[in-house]
C-alpha cells in the first residue's frame, strides 16, 4: 500500500488511542470499514495515489485538530469544575464561619482525596444549600429580634422613626452565630423587662391622673392628651409612649394635680370652717345643714384619702362659698341687730349706774360703721362686750357709793315731802289717811337729820374711790364731789334763809299787837291765799298722801334745785344751774313783796307744831 497504507494505519491508531477500551473493537472495525469504503470510492473515481495521500493527510490533520479541540475543552471544563469546587468550598467556609459552624475541611477533606471534581462538587453543593437555608433562617431570627429591639428602643427613647431592622442587620451579617443571636435575645429580654416596668409605671401614673382628675372634677382626656396624645388616643399601629420624657411629663402632671388638690382642699377647709362658724352662730337647722353636709364631710379625711369623684371640684367650692356669702350677709344683718341690742344693754347699765357710755359705739355710729363696712361687726360686738364688762366692773366698785346716793336722794325727796306736809294747815285734821301721813312725817324728820352726815360720808368715800381708781367719780357727766359740795352750800344757804324767815316772823309777831291796837283786828286776806290754790297732795297706794312735784310757795323752790333728780330727764345743765345758784346768796329783801308776805305767813308757826288758829 506504500505511503497510503502508513497514513491509514497511523490514523487508525490515533483514533483508537482516544477510544475507550469498551468501544475500541467497535471503533476499529468502523474505521477500517470506512477507510475501505473511502478507498473504494476513490478507486471508482479514479483518484491518483498522490491525491489519495494528500486527502488522507488532511483527514489525519482534521482528526488531530478535533482531538486537540476536545482535549482543550476537557481541560477548560476541568478548570471550571476545579474553580466551582473551590468557590463552593469558599462559600461553604464563609457560611459556616458566619453561622459559627465547624470548619468545612473537617467535613469534606476525607472524601476529597479519592473523589473526582464532579464528585467533590456533588459533595459540596448539598452542604452549601443546607447552609444557605440555615443562613436565611438565622437572618430571619436576627431580623425578628432586631426589629423588636429597635421597636422597644424607639418606644423607650421616644423617637418617632423606626430604624429598618434588615438594613441595620446587614452591617453585622458576618456574625450570625448562635452566640451572637443569644446576645441579641438577652438584650431583647432586658428591653422587654424594662418596657414592662415602664408600662406599669405609665399605667400607674395614668391611673393616678385619672383618680386626681376625678376628685378635682377635671377633664381626664384633655389632661392626659396635654401630656402626650398617645397616652389617651392611640392611632392604628401606634404604641403607648413609655419614654423617659413621657414618664417625666406624667410625674409633672401628677405633681401639678396634687398641688391643685392641696390648694383646693385648703380652700374648701377654710370656706367650710367659716361655714361651720356661721352655722353655729346662726343656729342653722339640721335640714339646712344637710344640703352641704355631704360636701363638707370630705374634710373628715386627709387630703390623700379623698377619692370621691368631684369632691374638690370648683363647682363644689363655689357652692360652699355661695352659701358662706349668703350666711355672711345674713350674719351682718343679725350682727347689726345684736350690736344694737348689746349697745342698748350697755346704755341701760350705764343709765342705772349714772355712767356715761362710750360715745364711739353709739347706735348711730355703730350702724354707720357696719353699713359702710369699715369695721367688722364681730369686732364691734367684742368692743361693746368689753365695754359692758367694764361698766359692770365699775358699777360693782361704785355700788357702795351708789347705794348711799340712792339713800341720799330718797332722803331729799322725803325732805321735800316733809316741807310740803308742814305747810299744809289741814295736816292735823281727822281726814282719811291723816295718821299715815303723820307717821311718815315722823320717820322723814329722823331721816332728814341724817342727811348732812350721809353727805359728808359720801364725799369721803368718793374721794377714797377716786384715789384708788385714779380717776374722777362721774355721776351723770358731773363729778359727784362737786355735786355734793354744791348741795352742802345750797343747803347751808337754805338753812340761813329759814333762820332769817323765822327771825322775821318773830318780829312780825311782836309788831302785830301794836298794829291791831291802832287799826283794829282784821283777818288778812293774804294768809289764806298764801297757800297753794289747790291741794298739793294725792292719795298713794297705801292710803298715804304724797306731795305733787309742782310747788308755788317760795319755800318749795329751793328744795327743787337742792335735791338731785333721779329720773331719766335729769341733765348736766341741772347741776350747772345748781352750782350757779349756790354761788348767789339768797336775798330776802330783794324778793317780791307778795312772795315775802307769803313766806312769812307760811313760816308763822313752828314746823314741828300745828298752825295757830
Amino acid at each position: 500500500m506504500g505511503k497510503k497504507g502508513e497514513c491509514y494505519h497511523s490514523l487508525q491508531e490515533d483514533m483508537m488511542a482516544f477510544a475507550s477500551p469498551c468501544c475500541s473493537v467497535h471503533m476499529s472495525s468502523t474505521c477500517h470499514t470506512l477507510l475501505r469504503e473511502l478507498e473504494q470510492i476513490w478507486k471508482d473515481i479514479g483518484e491518483t495515489e498522490a491525491d489519495k495521500d494528500r486527502m488522507l493527510s488532511e483527514l489525519e490533520r482534521d482528526c488531530l485538530e478535533a482531538y486537540r479541540r476536545k482535549v482543550e475543552e476537557a481541560a477548560n471544563r476541568k478548570a471550571c469544575l476545579h474553580q466551582s469546587v473551590a468557590a463552593k468550598e469558599a462559600e461553604a467556609a464563609t457560611l459556616m464561619a458566619a453561622l459559627g459552624e465547624l470548619n468545612i475541611n473537617s467535613l469534606i477533606q476525607p472524601a476529597k482525596k479519592s473523589a473526582s471534581l464532579k464528585e467533590q462538587l456533588a459533595l459540596v453543593t448539598p452542604l452549601i444549600d443546607d447552609l444557605r437555608v440555615k443562613k436565611d433562617e438565622r437572618v430571619k431570627q436576627f431580623a425578628d429580634v432586631k426589629t423588636q429591639i429597635d421597636k422597644i428602643t424607639t418606644e423607650i427613647s421616644g423617637y418617632s422613626n423606626i430604624i429598618n431592622a434588615v438594613s441595620s442587620l446587614n452591617l453585622e451579617d458576618h456574625d450570625l452565630s448562635l452566640r451572637n443571636l443569644s446576645e441579641y435575645q438577652s438584650h431583647l429580654h432586658a428591653l422587654q423587662k424594662e418596657k414592662a416596668e415602664r408600662i406599669k409605671k405609665v399605667l400607674d401614673c395614668v391611673n393616678e391622673v385619672h383618680s386626681l382628675c376625678g376628685v378635682l372634677g377635671m377633664n381626664f382626656g384633655k389632661t392626659l392628651s396635654d401630656v402626650h396624645p398617645s397616652l389617651y388616643e392611640k392611632s392604628l399601629g401606634q404604641s403607648t409612649n413609655i419614654s423617659a420624657s413621657a414618664l417625666e411629663s406624667l410625674e409633672q402632671a401628677i405633681f401639678r394635680l396634687k398641688t391643685e388638690r392641696k390648694v383646693r382642699y385648703q380652700k374648701l377647709k377654710d370656706v367650710a370652717g367659716l361655714l361651720f362658724e356661721l352655722w353655729t352662730l346662726m343656729d342653722t337647722t339640721r335640714e339646712e345643714k344637710s344640703k352641704l353636709l355631704r360636701i363638707t364631710s370630705v374634710l373628715h379625711y386627709s387630703e390623700a384619702e379623698i377619692t370621691e369623684p368631684g369632691a374638690l371640684s370648683l363647682e363644689v367650692i363655689q357652692q360652699v362659698s355661695t352659701e358662706v356669702e349668703r350666711l355672711t350677709k345674713l350674719k351682718a344683718s343679725r350682727m347689726k341687730e345684736l350690736v344694737m341690742k348689746r349697745r342698748i344693754e350697755l346704755e341701760d347699765i350705764c343709765y342705772k349706774n349714772h355712767i356715761e357710755p362710750d360715745p364711739s359705739t353709739s347706735a348711730d355710729k355703730s350702724s354707720a360703721m357696719i353699713d359702710s363696712g369699715l369695721v367688722d361687726p364681730c369686732e364691734l360686738l367684742e368692743n361693746i362686750e368689753a365695754q359692758i364688762n367694764k361698766a359692770k366692773d365699775e358699777a360693782l366698785s361704785r355700788k357702795d357709793i351708789m347705794d348711799r346716793i340712792d339713800w341720799w336722794l330718797s332722803a331729799c325727796e322725803e325732805e321735800n315731802w316733809l316741807e310740803d306736809y308742814n305747810q299744809d294747815y289741814r295736816r292735823y285734821s281727822g281726814g282719811r289717811g291723816a295718821h299715815i301721813n303723820l307717821k311718815r312725817a315722823e320717820q322723814a324728820r329722823i331721816k332728814v337729820t341724817k342727811i348732812p352726815v350721809v353727805v359728808n360720808t359720801l364725799i369721803n368715800k368718793t374721794l377714797a374711790w377716786e384715789d384708788e381708781k385714779q380717776k374722777l367719780f362721774i355721776y351723770d357727766g358731773v363729778r359727784l364731789v362737786s355735786i355734793l359740795e354744791d348741795y352742802k352750800v345750797v343747803r347751808q344757804q337754805k338753812e340761813e334763809a329759814k333762820k332769817r324767815a323765822r327771825d322775821q316772823k318773830k318780829l312780825h309777831d311782836m309788831l302785830l299787837p301794836e298794829k291791831e291796837s291802832i287799826y283794829g283786828s282784821k283777818p288778812s286776806p293774804r294768809r289764806r291765799s298764801s297757800f297753794r290754790k289747790a291741794n298739793g297732795y294725792h292719795a298713794s297706794g297705801n292710803g298715804s298722801v304724797t306731795p305733787s312735784p309742782h310747788r308755788n310757795s317760795m319755800s318749795c323752790e329751793t328744795p327743787e334745785f337742792l335735791t338731785p333728780h333721779s329720773n331719766s330727764v335729769r341733765h348736766n345743765g341741772y347741776f350747772k344751774e345748781m352750782r350757779r345758784l349756790s354761788t348767789v346768796p339768797l336775798n330776802l329783801v330783794a324778793m317780791p313783796k307778795e312772795d315775802t308776805l307769803s313766806f312769812s305767813s307760811i313760816s308763822g308757826s313752828d314746823p314741828e307744831s300745828p298752825p295757830q288758829g
